[in-house]
Order: structure tokens, then C-alpha cells, then sequence
């Protein structure tokens, strides 16, 4: 399993909040994000109000879900800036998924500057009841159930 790590980026990204700069060297911004399990799947809540949902880039490689997203900043010439708080540029996230997901059906959407991803367990990966054959009576629908996977 690998797993990208960048122990400065927490860090920078801090700092510029402080300091009310861009973050340096095009280092990527981490948005917040919710994740919950309900029922037979995950639900994944990223909020990324300010940015057009055309920008949103989800890619699955070797289990590992990427989401990216581009916030322009404003470029109006006849304003004079008193305050800008909200960060610009590049936001990622990278997760590493578990084997019991099946990545081939995720769904995503977008309502109100939420994205949100929903991540299927796969069915080998549910749990099941394993009927127990006697010598009268084999047990044949499990055993049909475990042959077709």
C-alpha cells in the first residue's frame, strides 16, 4: 500500500492562512472533507464552494481515490482588495481504499459547492449467512453463491 505523504503541507498551508498568501511552490490545498458509512456503502462530503464543478477531477488508480479541484481567484481590476481569506489554486485529497469497495460504481455529485461520492461495498465483501449441510440435505444455494464469485 503506498501512501503520499508531504509533512510540510499542513504546515504551508497555515502559514499562508496566517500570512494571507498564496501557498508557495503551487503546493496543493486539502478541503475539508466528511466520510461516513451508511448501510452498504461510504458517503464522502467534500466542500468546495467557490469552485466550478467543471474544474472537479475523481480518478481511481490501484485503489487510490483522487479528487482535485481548481479555484480561480477573482480578477476584477476596479476593486481594491481589502481582505482575501479564501485560498486559490489547486485543492486535493488522496485516499486509499479498502479491498471490500467496489470502485466500478462510485457515483459523484454536486449541490451547493458539496461534493459528494458514493462509494459501494462490493458484494463478495457483505456480509452473508453460510448454511450448514447434513448428511440429508446439501446446502446448494450457497454453494451456487460461492462459485459464481
Amino acid at each position: 500500500m503506498v501512501l503520499t505523504f508531504d509533512p510540510f503541507r499542513e504546515f504551508d498551508r497555515l502559514a499562508g492562512q496566517l500570512l494571507g498568501t498564496a501557498v508557495p511552490g503551487g503546493t496543493t490545498l486539502a478541503m475539508p472533507m466528511d466520510l461516513y458509512r451508511s448501510g452498504d456503502h461510504f458517503v464522502l462530503h467534500c466542500d468546495l464552494a467557490g469552485v466550478d464543478p467543471g474544474s472537479v477531477q475523481i480518478d481511481v488508480d490501484n485503489r487510490v481515490l483522487t479528487i482535485r479541484a481548481e479555484r480561480s481567484p477573482r480578477t476584477d481590476d476596479d476593486v481594491q482588495w481589502v481582505r482575501r481569506e479564501r485560498p486559490t489554486g489547486t485543492f486535493e485529497r488522496r485516499l486509499t481504499l479498502a479491498d471490500g469497495l467496489d470502485t466500478a460504481r462510485i457515483t459523484a455529485t454536486w449541490q451547493d459547492g458539496v461534493l459528494t461520492l458514493t462509494i459501494p461495498v462490493a458484494e463478495a465483501a457483505k456480509p452473508r449467512r453460510i448454511e450448514i449441510s447434513t448428511g440429508d440435505r446439501p446446502a446448494v444455494e450457497e454453494t451456487a453463491a460461492i462459485s459464481a464469485t
